[in-house]
């Protein structure tokens, strides 16, 4: 897997790729690839970290599997391909978007544009097998987001961290709270938006976080 990826990213990740750990998640990943669909698109695994260069961070979402099925992965976490209906849980968001800020949801399930406004939409898993939730679980992608969130915390200041569920809120642990705002709420999955995730106004506590700090807020 020839490591594609914007270059701050590469600079920062260096030590990451060296790793011995990271050779075999490129050997399991390029085997998975080879052997049938896997999503996104390989030109899109890093897409995240593409569309978002480490210095200009803002705010990072923390999402956990990428979409299994066709046409919706774009290595974004939470974010469908432009056309593409919106599943529930980016719906459920978009609700919220709308409430917070009072004003009418996305039309778009693409999140590029909060992307290339410095909203790092990272999954903890970067690849997936068609049709199998889950299944690139476990081999070695968590370490390498592990080491991107620990990266940020260390080395950026006054970042906002959005952890929606208890994956993220675990995923989220190494975070310096002293540094950076940390927003938890449950997660917008219909099964739990309605325990906390409406309601919690994350768009415009980041928003207004972002402009004590100098930053310029995010177009949600």
């Amino acid at each position: 897997m020839d490591i594609k990826i914007e270059e701050s990213w590469k600079q920062r990740l260096a030590d990451e790729f060296d790793k011995p750990y990271f050779a075999e998640l490129t050997r399991f990943v390029r085997e998975e690839y080879g052997r049938g669909r896997c999503y996104p698109p390989g030109s899109q695994i890093f897409n995240a970290f593409n569309l978002c260069p480490f210095e200009r961070v803002k705010v990072v979402i923390i999402g956990q599997d990428p979409y299994h099925e066709p046409g919706q992965a774009e290595g974004l976490c939470f974010s469908v391909a432009d056309g593409v209906p919106a599943p529930p849980s980016l719906q459920n968001i978009f609700k919220e978007i709308s409430s917070d800020l009072g004003r009418p949801a996305p039309t778009s399930g693409s999140l590029r544009r909060w992307a290339e406004q410095g909203v790092l939409l990272l999954n903890a898993t970067l690849t997936v097998r068609a049709h199998a939730a889950g299944s690139h679980q476990g081999h070695g992608w968590e370490t390498f987001t592990d080491a991107v969130i620990a990266r940020l915390s260390a080395e950026r200041d006054h970042l906002v961290f959005i952890l929606w569920g208890s994956y993220a809120q675990r995923k989220g642990a190494v975070i310096d709270r002293q540094r950076h705002l940390v927003l938890q709420s449950a997660h917008p999955s219909p099964l739990s938006a309605h325990r906390g995730f409406f309601g919690n106004h994350h768009f415009s506590l980041t928003n207004d976080y972002l402009t004590q700090h100098g930053q310029q807020p995010i177009n949600w």
